[in-house]
């Protein structure tokens, strides 16, 4: 297995913490870990690890102070794993910036499911670690009938021209540009994360067609094309907080949408306007 860099546990349960090691030593990472929050955030920033599995209970600062910690020098992906199971919890790590999260008891296959789509999505600003073809983590080492995944129903895409495959996308003074991962609006630079970015991106695509929910979760786990993962209500309210979050970068007003429409029980839409 290629390796993929460093990995950091933090994690104060010695059970847990040696299963998340071992699950992402076989996925090919060298792993760090840490049985406190300060040490875990130390060696955050001292290492830059490429992917982090934060406890969110530690014994000393909790999990989102850790979070808050390692934001501020460092761009991995972060995945909450928890014993708590209430919503507000869980919002809270998405808007402080966690990629995405477990609630324990997890599958250890799951976890390395997720981080192997974590892995398949560009990262902002850290470009050495992207990956350049398909994710290392190889889905077929992570559950079997991964193998077998068809391309079946794709998110409508839309092109301006055939020598373009991957055009600009520009929309009431917004451009996005997919190739350098960037947004633009009004001359201003959008600061988006990776999911905000991959589910505008979505949208624009899709030209003002209704994308579900479930389609919407799995653009952010890097899943656009398999209808058979499964998504679960937790992963649908994660991603009314990424969108949230958008809409607030955006200046978007919820009551008079200009850029994203609730589309009451179904999903989301882009508002109508000049593109």
């Amino acid at each position: 297995m290629d390796d993929l860099g460093v990995a950091l546990v933090v994690e104060d349960d010695d059970d847990v913490r040696h299963l998340v090691e071992d699950v992402l030593r076989q996925a090919g990472f060298e792993v760090l870990s840490a049985s406190t929050g300060r040490e875990g955030a130390e060696i955050a920033q001292r290492e830059d690890p490429a992917v982090v599995t934060l406890d969110l209970g530690l014994p000393d600062i909790d999990g989102f102070e850790v979070l808050r910690r390692i934001r501020t020098s460092s761009d991995a992906y972060v995945v909450m794993l928890t014993a708590r199971d209430e919503e507000p919890d869980t919002l809270l790590a998405l808007q402080s910036g966690a990629d995405d999260y477990l609630t324990k008891p997890f599958r250890p296959r799951e976890l390395r499911a997720r981080i192997a789509a974590m892995m398949r999505r560009p990262r902002v600003g850290v470009s050495s670690r992207t990956p350049a073809g398909p994710s290392p983590v190889a889905p077929a080492a992570v559950e079997p009938t991964l193998a077998n995944t068809h391309l079946r129903r794709p998110l409508p895409v839309r092109t301006t021209t055939a020598t373009r495959p991957d055009p600009l996308f520009r929309h009431g003074g917004l451009t996005l540009d997919p190739r350098t991962r960037t947004a633009v609006l009004a001359g201003r630079d959008l600061d988006l994360t990776r999911t905000e970015f991959d589910l505008l991106h979505a949208l624009l695509r899709a030209g003002g067609a209704v994308i579900p929910r479930a389609d919407l979760v799995r653009v952010a786990r890097g899943e656009r094309f398999r209808e058979d993962s499964y998504v679960s209500e937790a992963d649908e309210r994660a991603v009314e907080v990424h969108l949230g979050n958008l809409r607030r970068k955006l200046g978007d007003d919820p009551r008079q949408p200009k850029w994203l429409i609730t589309v009451r029980g179904v999903g989301y839409r882009l508002a109508p306007g000049t593109t």
